[in-house]
Protein backbone atom coordinates (compact mmCIF):
# COMPACT_ATOMS: atom_id res chain seq x y z
CA UNK A 1 0.00 0.00 0.00
CA UNK A 2 1.03 3.62 -0.45
CA UNK A 3 1.24 5.90 2.58
CA UNK A 4 1.26 9.02 0.40
CA UNK A 5 -1.48 10.74 -1.61
CA UNK A 6 0.47 12.47 -4.39
CA UNK A 7 -0.66 14.60 -7.33
CA UNK A 8 -4.04 15.70 -5.95
CA UNK A 9 -4.90 17.57 -2.76
CA UNK A 10 -7.21 20.25 -1.46
CA UNK A 11 -4.01 21.89 -0.15
CA UNK A 12 -2.81 22.62 -3.68
CA UNK A 13 -6.31 22.98 -5.16
CA UNK A 14 -5.77 20.01 -7.41
CA UNK A 15 -7.67 16.79 -8.12
CA UNK A 16 -7.68 13.72 -10.32
CA UNK A 17 -9.91 13.43 -13.35
CA UNK A 18 -10.54 9.81 -12.29
CA UNK A 19 -10.09 9.82 -8.48
CA UNK A 20 -11.13 6.19 -8.11
CA UNK A 21 -8.66 4.99 -10.73
CA UNK A 22 -5.16 6.27 -10.11
CA UNK A 23 -1.63 4.90 -9.99
CA UNK A 24 -0.61 4.71 -6.29
CA UNK A 25 3.07 5.57 -6.79
CA UNK A 26 2.66 8.73 -8.89
CA UNK A 27 -0.93 9.65 -8.10
CA UNK A 28 -1.61 10.09 -11.80
CA UNK A 29 -4.90 8.95 -13.26
CA UNK A 30 -4.64 5.40 -14.55
CA UNK A 31 -5.40 6.81 -18.00
CA UNK A 32 -4.14 10.34 -18.76
CA UNK A 33 -6.01 11.72 -21.77
CA UNK A 34 -5.23 14.55 -24.19
CA UNK A 35 -8.44 16.48 -23.57
CA UNK A 36 -7.81 16.89 -19.80
CA UNK A 37 -7.08 20.58 -18.99
CA UNK A 38 -4.78 19.69 -16.11
CA UNK A 39 -6.69 19.30 -12.84
CA UNK A 40 -3.82 17.52 -11.05
CA UNK A 41 -0.56 18.89 -9.61
CA UNK A 42 1.40 17.86 -12.68
CA UNK A 43 -1.08 19.54 -14.97
CA UNK A 44 -1.32 22.71 -12.89
CA UNK A 45 2.48 22.89 -12.64
CA UNK A 46 2.59 22.93 -16.44
CA UNK A 47 1.25 26.49 -16.39
CA UNK A 48 1.89 27.80 -12.83
CA UNK A 49 5.37 26.29 -12.29
CA UNK A 50 6.85 26.63 -8.77
CA UNK A 51 3.78 28.48 -7.56
CA UNK A 52 2.20 25.06 -7.23
CA UNK A 53 4.77 23.89 -4.69
CA UNK A 54 2.84 25.49 -1.84
CA UNK A 55 -0.55 25.09 -0.16
CA UNK A 56 -3.02 27.66 -1.43
CA UNK A 57 -4.34 30.29 -1.05
CA UNK A 58 -1.52 31.80 0.98
CA UNK A 59 -2.35 34.01 3.94
CA UNK A 60 -5.76 32.63 4.90
CA UNK A 61 -4.93 28.97 5.57
CA UNK A 62 -2.86 26.60 7.63
CA UNK A 63 -1.93 23.22 6.22
CA UNK A 64 -0.92 19.84 7.63
CA UNK A 65 0.42 16.74 5.92
CA UNK A 66 -2.05 14.06 4.87
CA UNK A 67 0.49 11.24 4.58
CA UNK A 68 -0.53 8.17 6.60
CA UNK A 69 2.55 7.00 8.50
CA UNK A 70 2.97 3.31 9.34
CA UNK A 71 2.84 4.04 13.08
CA UNK A 72 1.34 7.05 14.82
CA UNK A 73 -0.22 8.04 18.13
CA UNK A 74 -3.45 6.21 17.28
CA UNK A 75 -1.43 3.02 17.81
CA UNK A 76 -1.25 3.89 21.51
CA UNK A 77 -4.09 3.44 23.98
CA UNK A 78 -4.49 4.87 27.47
CA UNK A 79 -4.78 2.46 30.38
CA UNK A 80 -7.22 3.01 33.22
CA UNK A 81 -7.42 1.03 36.43
CA UNK A 82 -10.01 0.15 39.05
CA UNK A 83 -7.73 0.35 42.07
CA UNK A 84 -5.86 2.97 44.04
CA UNK A 85 -4.99 6.61 43.42
CA UNK A 86 -1.69 8.42 43.00
CA UNK A 87 -1.40 12.04 44.07
CA UNK A 88 -4.55 12.04 46.22
CA UNK A 89 -6.26 9.92 48.87
CA UNK A 90 -7.71 6.67 47.54
CA UNK A 91 -11.16 7.84 48.51
CA UNK A 92 -14.07 7.92 46.05
CA UNK A 93 -15.23 11.25 47.48
CA UNK A 94 -11.84 12.85 46.87
CA UNK A 95 -10.50 11.05 43.80
CA UNK A 96 -12.70 12.90 41.30
CA UNK A 97 -11.51 14.40 38.05
CA UNK A 98 -12.06 17.97 39.22
CA UNK A 99 -9.26 17.40 41.73
CA UNK A 100 -6.70 16.41 39.08
CA UNK A 101 -3.84 18.91 38.90
CA UNK A 102 -3.14 19.62 35.22
CA UNK A 103 -0.55 22.32 35.90
CA UNK A 104 3.04 21.94 34.80
CA UNK A 105 6.38 23.63 35.45
CA UNK A 106 9.27 24.17 33.05
CA UNK A 107 12.80 25.54 33.13
CA UNK A 108 15.90 24.77 35.15
CA UNK A 109 14.40 26.60 38.12
CA UNK A 110 10.88 25.31 37.34
CA UNK A 111 9.81 28.94 37.37
CA UNK A 112 7.64 28.74 34.25
CA UNK A 113 4.09 28.02 35.39
CA UNK A 114 1.42 26.75 33.01
CA UNK A 115 -2.14 25.96 34.06
CA UNK A 116 -2.32 23.51 31.17
CA UNK A 117 0.67 21.75 29.56
CA UNK A 118 0.27 23.58 26.25
CA UNK A 119 2.63 25.83 24.30
CA UNK A 120 1.92 27.32 20.89
CA UNK A 121 5.36 26.60 19.41
CA UNK A 122 5.83 29.48 16.96
CA UNK A 123 3.54 31.72 14.94
CA UNK A 124 5.58 34.09 12.85
CA UNK A 125 5.19 36.42 9.91
CA UNK A 126 2.38 34.67 8.06
CA UNK A 127 -0.80 36.66 7.50
CA UNK A 128 -3.01 34.18 9.33
CA UNK A 129 -0.87 34.44 12.49
CA UNK A 130 -0.97 38.23 12.42
CA UNK A 131 -4.72 38.33 11.73
CA UNK A 132 -5.52 36.14 14.75
CA UNK A 133 -2.79 37.31 17.11
CA UNK A 134 -5.11 39.06 19.59
CA UNK A 135 -7.22 35.92 19.92
CA UNK A 136 -4.20 33.65 20.34
CA UNK A 137 -2.25 35.91 22.70
CA UNK A 138 -5.16 36.88 24.94
CA UNK A 139 -6.65 33.39 24.83
CA UNK A 140 -3.30 31.90 25.88
CA UNK A 141 -2.75 34.53 28.58
CA UNK A 142 -6.12 34.09 30.29
CA UNK A 143 -5.75 30.30 30.01
CA UNK A 144 -2.35 30.44 31.71
CA UNK A 145 -0.58 28.74 28.80
CA UNK A 146 2.39 29.58 26.58
CA UNK A 147 2.79 31.25 23.20
CA UNK A 148 5.82 31.75 20.95
CA UNK A 149 6.36 34.64 18.55
CA UNK A 150 7.83 32.87 15.56
CA UNK A 151 10.55 33.77 13.12
CA UNK A 152 10.87 36.80 10.83
CA UNK A 153 8.30 39.06 12.51
CA UNK A 154 10.82 41.86 13.09
CA UNK A 155 12.25 41.71 9.60
CA UNK A 156 8.83 41.63 7.94
CA UNK A 157 7.39 44.71 9.65
CA UNK A 158 7.69 47.61 7.20
CA UNK A 159 7.74 50.00 10.18
CA UNK A 160 10.76 48.35 11.79
CA UNK A 161 13.65 50.75 12.41
CA UNK A 162 17.25 49.59 12.09
CA UNK A 163 20.50 51.09 13.29
CA UNK A 164 23.76 49.51 12.13
CA UNK A 165 21.76 46.53 10.88
CA UNK A 166 20.06 45.90 14.27
CA UNK A 167 16.42 46.41 15.23
CA UNK A 168 15.81 49.36 17.52
CA UNK A 169 12.03 49.56 17.12
CA UNK A 170 9.40 47.15 15.81
CA UNK A 171 5.68 47.95 16.31
CA UNK A 172 4.53 44.43 15.37
CA UNK A 173 6.81 42.71 17.89
CA UNK A 174 5.92 45.24 20.56
CA UNK A 175 2.20 44.75 19.99
CA UNK A 176 2.50 40.97 20.09
CA UNK A 177 4.45 40.96 23.35
CA UNK A 178 2.35 43.61 25.11
CA UNK A 179 -0.94 42.01 24.07
CA UNK A 180 0.03 38.87 25.95
CA UNK A 181 1.62 40.65 28.92
CA UNK A 182 -1.38 42.93 29.45
CA UNK A 183 -3.66 39.93 29.96
CA UNK A 184 -1.30 37.63 31.83
CA UNK A 185 -2.59 36.78 35.30
CA UNK A 186 -1.04 35.51 38.55
CA UNK A 187 2.29 34.70 36.94
CA UNK A 188 0.89 31.88 34.81
CA UNK A 189 1.68 31.56 31.12
CA UNK A 190 4.69 32.60 29.07
CA UNK A 191 5.48 34.64 25.97
CA UNK A 192 8.57 33.46 24.08
CA UNK A 193 10.45 35.15 21.23
CA UNK A 194 12.12 33.04 18.55
CA UNK A 195 15.04 33.62 16.18
CA UNK A 196 16.24 32.10 12.92
CA UNK A 197 19.35 33.09 10.95
CA UNK A 198 17.87 36.41 9.75
CA UNK A 199 16.49 37.28 13.19
CA UNK A 200 19.89 36.63 14.75
CA UNK A 201 21.55 39.02 12.30
CA UNK A 202 18.93 41.67 13.08
CA UNK A 203 19.34 41.26 16.86
CA UNK A 204 15.67 40.40 17.38
CA UNK A 205 16.09 38.52 20.66
CA UNK A 206 18.31 41.19 22.22
CA UNK A 207 15.66 43.76 21.27
CA UNK A 208 12.95 41.65 22.88
CA UNK A 209 14.93 41.16 26.08
CA UNK A 210 16.15 44.73 26.53
CA UNK A 211 13.25 46.78 25.13
CA UNK A 212 10.16 44.59 25.57
CA UNK A 213 10.89 42.78 28.82
CA UNK A 214 10.78 39.29 27.31
CA UNK A 215 12.20 36.70 29.71
CA UNK A 216 12.16 33.61 27.46
CA UNK A 217 13.83 33.33 24.06
CA UNK A 218 14.17 30.47 21.61
CA UNK A 219 16.69 29.46 18.99
CA UNK A 220 15.29 27.53 16.05
CA UNK A 221 16.55 24.67 13.91
CA UNK A 222 13.79 24.24 11.33
CA UNK A 223 10.33 22.84 12.06
CA UNK A 224 8.24 19.74 11.55
CA UNK A 225 6.85 20.94 8.24
CA UNK A 226 10.16 21.80 6.59
CA UNK A 227 13.92 21.59 6.92
CA UNK A 228 14.63 24.90 5.15
CA UNK A 229 14.04 28.51 6.21
CA UNK A 230 10.65 30.10 6.61
CA UNK A 231 8.80 31.35 3.55
CA UNK A 232 5.97 33.77 2.93
CA UNK A 233 4.49 35.42 -0.13
CA UNK A 234 4.54 39.14 -0.79
CA UNK A 235 1.93 40.83 -2.98
CA UNK A 236 3.57 44.27 -2.94
CA UNK A 237 6.56 45.26 -5.10
CA UNK A 238 7.84 47.92 -2.71
CA UNK A 239 7.73 45.55 0.25
CA UNK A 240 9.49 42.85 -1.76
CA UNK A 241 12.30 45.31 -2.45
CA UNK A 242 12.42 46.40 1.20
CA UNK A 243 12.85 42.80 2.32
CA UNK A 244 15.53 42.25 -0.27
CA UNK A 245 17.33 45.30 1.13
CA UNK A 246 17.10 43.80 4.63
CA UNK A 247 18.93 40.70 3.48
CA UNK A 248 16.14 38.25 2.73
CA UNK A 249 16.09 36.01 -0.32
CA UNK A 250 13.25 37.27 -2.52
CA UNK A 251 12.20 35.42 -5.68
CA UNK A 252 11.99 36.48 -8.43
CA UNK A 253 14.34 39.45 -8.10
CA UNK A 254 12.08 42.48 -7.42
CA UNK A 255 14.79 44.83 -8.76
CA UNK A 256 14.80 43.10 -12.15
CA UNK A 257 12.90 45.44 -14.50
CA UNK A 258 11.63 42.54 -16.59
CA UNK A 259 10.18 40.97 -13.45
CA UNK A 260 8.66 44.24 -12.26
CA UNK A 261 6.99 44.78 -15.63
CA UNK A 262 4.95 41.55 -15.40
CA UNK A 263 4.23 41.69 -11.66
CA UNK A 264 0.47 41.77 -11.17
CA UNK A 265 -0.05 40.13 -14.56
CA UNK A 266 1.82 36.84 -15.05
CA UNK A 267 2.33 36.52 -11.30
CA UNK A 268 0.94 38.35 -8.30
CA UNK A 269 3.18 37.26 -5.41
CA UNK A 270 6.89 37.24 -4.64
CA UNK A 271 8.38 34.51 -2.47
CA UNK A 272 10.42 35.57 0.56
CA UNK A 273 12.77 32.88 1.88
CA UNK A 274 15.04 32.57 4.92
CA UNK A 275 18.45 30.95 5.01
CA UNK A 276 19.30 27.62 6.62
CA UNK A 277 21.42 27.59 9.75
CA UNK A 278 24.78 25.87 10.15
CA UNK A 279 24.83 24.24 13.57
CA UNK A 280 27.91 23.33 15.57
CA UNK A 281 28.45 22.79 19.27
CA UNK A 282 30.83 25.67 19.88
CA UNK A 283 28.66 28.32 18.24
CA UNK A 284 25.52 26.94 19.89
CA UNK A 285 26.99 27.11 23.40
CA UNK A 286 28.35 30.58 22.63
CA UNK A 287 24.94 31.84 21.50
CA UNK A 288 23.25 30.50 24.63
CA UNK A 289 25.84 32.38 26.68
CA UNK A 290 25.22 35.58 24.73
CA UNK A 291 21.48 35.36 25.36
CA UNK A 292 21.99 34.72 29.07
CA UNK A 293 24.37 37.69 29.25
CA UNK A 294 21.81 39.85 27.43
CA UNK A 295 19.36 39.10 30.23
CA UNK A 296 17.35 36.09 29.08
CA UNK A 297 16.01 34.23 32.09
CA UNK A 298 14.98 31.19 30.03
CA UNK A 299 16.57 29.89 26.83
CA UNK A 300 14.76 27.40 24.59
CA UNK A 301 15.70 25.46 21.48
CA UNK A 302 13.18 24.30 18.91
CA UNK A 303 14.35 21.63 16.51
CA UNK A 304 12.50 20.26 13.52
CA UNK A 305 12.13 16.71 12.27
CA UNK A 306 15.74 16.33 11.14
CA UNK A 307 17.53 12.99 11.04
CA UNK A 308 18.14 11.16 14.36
CA UNK A 309 21.78 12.30 14.55
CA UNK A 310 20.60 15.93 14.61
CA UNK A 311 18.14 15.15 17.38
CA UNK A 312 21.03 13.65 19.35
CA UNK A 313 22.97 16.87 18.74
CA UNK A 314 20.05 18.93 20.01
CA UNK A 315 19.76 16.87 23.19
CA UNK A 316 23.49 16.89 23.92
CA UNK A 317 24.08 20.56 23.04
CA UNK A 318 21.15 21.59 25.25
CA UNK A 319 22.61 19.50 28.06
CA UNK A 320 26.05 21.08 27.71
CA UNK A 321 24.73 24.63 27.41
CA UNK A 322 22.13 24.29 30.17
CA UNK A 323 19.19 25.14 27.92
CA UNK A 324 15.92 25.26 29.85
CA UNK A 325 13.51 23.73 27.35
CA UNK A 326 13.89 21.72 24.14
CA UNK A 327 10.91 21.62 21.78
CA UNK A 328 10.96 18.69 19.34
CA UNK A 329 8.64 19.06 16.36
CA UNK A 330 7.64 15.94 14.41
CA UNK A 331 7.18 15.77 10.66
CA UNK A 332 3.92 16.79 9.08
CA UNK A 333 3.06 19.71 11.33
CA UNK A 334 1.02 22.58 9.99
CA UNK A 335 2.36 25.88 8.77
CA UNK A 336 1.40 28.82 6.63
CA UNK A 337 3.69 28.16 3.68
CA UNK A 338 5.77 24.99 3.53
CA UNK A 339 6.26 23.18 0.23
CA UNK A 340 3.45 20.63 0.15
CA UNK A 341 5.56 17.63 -0.81
CA UNK A 342 8.25 18.58 1.69
CA UNK A 343 5.59 18.70 4.38
CA UNK A 344 4.52 15.19 3.48
CA UNK A 345 7.72 13.44 2.46
CA UNK A 346 10.63 14.63 4.60
CA UNK A 347 11.63 14.17 8.21
CA UNK A 348 10.94 11.92 11.19
CA UNK A 349 7.20 11.60 11.97
CA UNK A 350 5.99 12.65 15.40
CA UNK A 351 5.65 9.26 17.12
CA UNK A 352 9.03 8.12 15.89
CA UNK A 353 10.84 11.31 16.88
CA UNK A 354 9.07 11.33 20.26
CA UNK A 355 10.33 7.81 20.93
CA UNK A 356 13.85 8.76 19.88
CA UNK A 357 13.73 11.86 22.08
CA UNK A 358 12.87 9.75 25.12
CA UNK A 359 15.68 7.31 24.33
CA UNK A 360 18.32 10.02 23.94
CA UNK A 361 17.26 12.11 26.94
CA UNK A 362 16.91 9.06 29.17
CA UNK A 363 20.38 7.89 28.20
CA UNK A 364 21.92 11.18 29.35
CA UNK A 365 19.78 11.38 32.49
CA UNK A 366 20.76 7.82 33.43
CA UNK A 367 24.39 8.95 33.43
CA UNK A 368 23.57 11.80 35.79
CA UNK A 369 23.85 14.47 33.11
CA UNK A 370 21.57 17.49 32.96
CA UNK A 371 18.68 17.27 30.51
CA UNK A 372 16.28 20.08 29.54
CA UNK A 373 12.54 19.88 29.94
CA UNK A 374 10.95 18.58 26.75
CA UNK A 375 7.99 19.84 24.74
CA UNK A 376 6.72 17.53 21.99
CA UNK A 377 4.92 18.96 18.96
CA UNK A 378 3.66 17.74 15.60
CA UNK A 379 -0.05 17.41 14.88
CA UNK A 380 -1.50 17.30 18.41
CA UNK A 381 -5.04 18.59 18.87
CA UNK A 382 -6.90 16.79 21.68
CA UNK A 383 -6.65 15.73 25.31
CA UNK A 384 -5.73 12.14 24.48
CA UNK A 385 -2.79 13.46 22.42
CA UNK A 386 -1.56 15.37 25.46
CA UNK A 387 -1.87 12.34 27.74
CA UNK A 388 -0.15 9.98 25.31
CA UNK A 389 2.71 12.37 24.51
CA UNK A 390 3.44 13.09 28.16
CA UNK A 391 3.20 9.44 29.18
CA UNK A 392 5.41 8.31 26.30
CA UNK A 393 8.09 10.82 27.27
CA UNK A 394 7.68 10.62 31.05
CA UNK A 395 9.21 12.00 33.17
CA UNK A 396 10.99 14.34 30.75
CA UNK A 397 8.11 15.69 28.64
CA UNK A 398 6.44 18.58 30.47
CA UNK A 399 4.12 19.98 27.78
CA UNK A 400 2.97 19.62 24.18
CA UNK A 401 3.04 22.08 21.33
CA UNK A 402 -0.12 22.94 19.40
CA UNK A 403 -0.47 25.54 16.65
CA UNK A 404 -3.05 24.69 13.99
CA UNK A 405 -5.76 23.74 16.49
CA UNK A 406 -5.60 26.97 18.59
CA UNK A 407 -5.54 28.91 15.32
CA UNK A 408 -8.71 27.10 14.28
CA UNK A 409 -10.37 27.95 17.62
CA UNK A 410 -9.35 31.62 17.34
CA UNK A 411 -10.68 31.80 13.79
CA UNK A 412 -14.03 30.22 14.65
CA UNK A 413 -14.53 32.48 17.66
CA UNK A 414 -13.80 35.59 15.61
CA UNK A 415 -15.97 34.46 12.69
CA UNK A 416 -19.00 33.74 14.87
CA UNK A 417 -18.75 37.19 16.46
CA UNK A 418 -18.68 38.78 13.02
CA UNK A 419 -21.77 36.80 12.04
CA UNK A 420 -23.57 37.92 15.20
CA UNK A 421 -22.73 41.56 14.49
CA UNK A 422 -24.07 41.20 10.94
CA UNK A 423 -27.17 39.33 12.17
CA UNK A 424 -26.17 36.49 9.84
CA UNK A 425 -25.43 33.55 12.15
CA UNK A 426 -24.71 30.35 10.26
CA UNK A 427 -27.61 27.86 10.23
CA UNK A 428 -25.44 25.17 11.83
CA UNK A 429 -24.77 27.48 14.81
CA UNK A 430 -28.15 29.20 15.06
CA UNK A 431 -29.77 26.40 17.17
CA UNK A 432 -27.49 27.50 20.05
CA UNK A 433 -28.74 31.08 19.86
CA UNK A 434 -28.03 34.41 18.20
CA UNK A 435 -26.02 36.29 20.83
CA UNK A 436 -22.51 35.86 22.26
CA UNK A 437 -23.89 34.78 25.65
CA UNK A 438 -26.16 32.17 24.07
CA UNK A 439 -23.67 30.68 21.61
CA UNK A 440 -20.47 30.78 23.69
CA UNK A 441 -21.10 28.70 26.78
CA UNK A 442 -18.18 30.37 28.63
CA UNK A 443 -18.89 33.97 27.59
CA UNK A 444 -20.29 34.94 30.98
CA UNK A 445 -17.41 33.32 32.84
CA UNK A 446 -14.72 35.11 30.84
CA UNK A 447 -16.53 38.43 31.28
CA UNK A 448 -16.68 37.85 35.04
CA UNK A 449 -13.08 36.64 35.43
CA UNK A 450 -11.22 38.74 32.89
CA UNK A 451 -13.43 41.62 31.79
CA UNK A 452 -12.66 44.11 34.54
CA UNK A 453 -11.22 47.62 34.10
CA UNK A 454 -13.06 48.14 30.84
CA UNK A 455 -11.34 45.24 29.10
CA UNK A 456 -13.43 42.93 26.94
CA UNK A 457 -12.19 39.49 25.94
CA UNK A 458 -12.12 39.37 22.12
CA UNK A 459 -14.17 36.67 20.46
CA UNK A 460 -11.06 34.96 19.07
CA UNK A 461 -9.60 34.75 22.58
CA UNK A 462 -12.92 33.40 23.87
CA UNK A 463 -12.66 30.69 21.21
CA UNK A 464 -9.16 29.71 22.35
CA UNK A 465 -10.10 29.83 26.03
CA UNK A 466 -13.20 27.67 25.43
CA UNK A 467 -11.19 25.13 23.43
CA UNK A 468 -8.52 24.96 26.13
CA UNK A 469 -11.15 24.46 28.85
CA UNK A 470 -12.49 21.49 26.90
CA UNK A 471 -8.94 20.09 26.71
CA UNK A 472 -8.46 20.69 30.43
CA UNK A 473 -11.54 18.77 31.48
CA UNK A 474 -10.94 16.00 28.96
CA UNK A 475 -7.35 15.56 30.12
CA UNK A 476 -8.34 15.51 33.80
CA UNK A 477 -11.01 12.89 33.08
CA UNK A 478 -8.49 10.64 31.35
CA UNK A 479 -6.02 11.09 34.20
CA UNK A 480 -8.66 10.37 36.82
CA UNK A 481 -9.49 7.13 35.04
CA UNK A 482 -5.83 6.19 35.17
CA UNK A 483 -5.82 7.20 38.85
CA UNK A 484 -3.08 9.79 38.29
CA UNK A 485 -3.99 13.07 39.96
CA UNK A 486 -1.12 15.24 38.81
CA UNK A 487 0.86 15.31 35.57
CA UNK A 488 4.08 14.49 37.43
CA UNK A 489 2.66 11.03 38.20
CA UNK A 490 2.16 9.98 34.57
CA UNK A 491 4.47 7.14 33.50
CA UNK A 492 5.12 5.09 30.39
CA UNK A 493 3.12 2.32 32.05
CA UNK A 494 -0.04 4.41 31.61
CA UNK A 495 -0.16 3.60 27.88
CA UNK A 496 0.09 0.46 25.76
CA UNK A 497 0.62 -0.21 22.06
CA UNK A 498 -1.99 -1.85 19.85
CA UNK A 499 0.53 -3.30 17.41
CA UNK A 500 3.84 -5.10 17.74
CA UNK A 501 5.36 -2.57 15.35
CA UNK A 502 4.37 0.32 17.60
CA UNK A 503 5.87 -1.54 20.56
CA UNK A 504 9.13 -1.92 18.68
CA UNK A 505 9.21 1.78 17.76
CA UNK A 506 8.30 3.17 21.18
CA UNK A 507 9.49 0.60 23.71
CA UNK A 508 5.98 0.66 25.22
CA UNK A 509 4.53 -2.76 26.03
CA UNK A 510 2.19 -4.45 23.57
CA UNK A 511 -1.33 -4.60 24.98
CA UNK A 512 -1.42 -8.41 25.14
CA UNK A 513 1.81 -8.41 27.18
CA UNK A 514 0.88 -5.56 29.52
CA UNK A 515 0.48 -6.45 33.22
CA UNK A 516 1.28 -10.10 32.40
CA UNK A 517 3.29 -10.72 35.56
CA UNK A 518 0.78 -8.99 37.84
CA UNK A 519 -2.13 -10.78 36.18
CA UNK A 520 -0.47 -14.15 36.83
CA UNK A 521 0.00 -13.26 40.48
CA UNK A 522 -3.67 -12.29 40.79
CA UNK A 523 -4.89 -15.46 39.08
CA UNK A 524 -2.68 -17.56 41.34
CA UNK A 525 -4.16 -15.90 44.41
CA UNK A 526 -0.86 -14.24 45.25
CA UNK A 527 -1.95 -10.64 44.79
CA UNK A 528 -0.31 -8.33 47.27
CA UNK A 529 -3.26 -6.60 48.91
CA UNK A 530 -2.31 -3.43 50.75
CA UNK A 531 -4.44 -0.96 52.59
CA UNK A 532 -4.99 2.11 50.43
CA UNK A 533 -3.00 5.05 51.69
CA UNK A 534 -3.44 8.73 51.03
CA UNK A 535 -0.68 10.16 48.88
CA UNK A 536 0.26 13.75 49.61
CA UNK A 537 -0.47 15.94 46.62
CA UNK A 538 2.65 17.91 45.79
CA UNK A 539 3.05 20.78 43.40
CA UNK A 540 5.37 20.17 40.43
CA UNK A 541 7.86 22.68 41.82
CA UNK A 542 8.19 20.74 45.05
CA UNK A 543 10.36 17.70 45.49
CA UNK A 544 8.54 14.80 47.20
CA UNK A 545 9.76 14.28 50.73
CA UNK A 546 12.00 11.21 51.07
CA UNK A 547 10.28 8.24 52.59
CA UNK A 548 11.74 7.33 55.98
CA UNK A 549 11.29 3.67 56.84
CA UNK A 550 9.98 2.80 60.30
CA UNK A 551 12.65 1.69 62.74
CA UNK A 552 11.40 -1.90 62.60
CA UNK A 553 11.86 -1.95 58.82
CA UNK A 554 15.22 -0.21 59.02
CA UNK A 555 16.46 -3.08 61.15
CA UNK A 556 15.04 -5.65 58.76
CA UNK A 557 12.38 -6.79 61.26
CA UNK A 558 9.24 -6.08 59.27
CA UNK A 559 6.28 -7.84 60.90
CA UNK A 560 5.43 -11.14 59.28
CA UNK A 561 8.60 -11.16 57.19
CA UNK A 562 12.02 -12.60 57.73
Amino acid sequence: MSFSKPNASAATRTKNRTPNDRTPASGMCSVCVDECPGFCEIGKSAFRASENLYPQPFGVITAGADKEYPVDFSHLNIMGTAVGAVGIAADSDKAIFENVNAETRLGKDKGIKLKLPIMIPGLGSTNVAKTHWDGLAIGSAISGTGLTIGENVGGMDVNTRLENGKITHCPDLENRVKTFQNWQKDGYGLIVMQENVEDSRLGVLEYGINKLGVQAVEMKWGQGAKDIGGEVKINNLEKARLLRDRGYIVLPDPYDNAVASVFGKAFKEFERHSRVGMVNEEEFVKRVGELRKAGAKYVFLKTGAYRPADLARAVRYCSIAGVDVLTVDGAGGGTGMSPWHMMNEWGVPTLYIAALTYNYVHKLASKGQYVPDIILAGGFAFEDDIFKAMALGAPYVKAVGMARSPLCAAHVGKLIAEQINKNAVDKTIEPYGRTMEEIFVLASRTKRLFGSNGKEVPAGALGVYSYYQRLSQGLRQLMCGSRKFALEHLTRNDIVTLTREAAEVTGIRYIMDADSEEAEQILAGKEKITKAKAVVKTKPTQKPKPKVAPKSQAKGKRKGKK
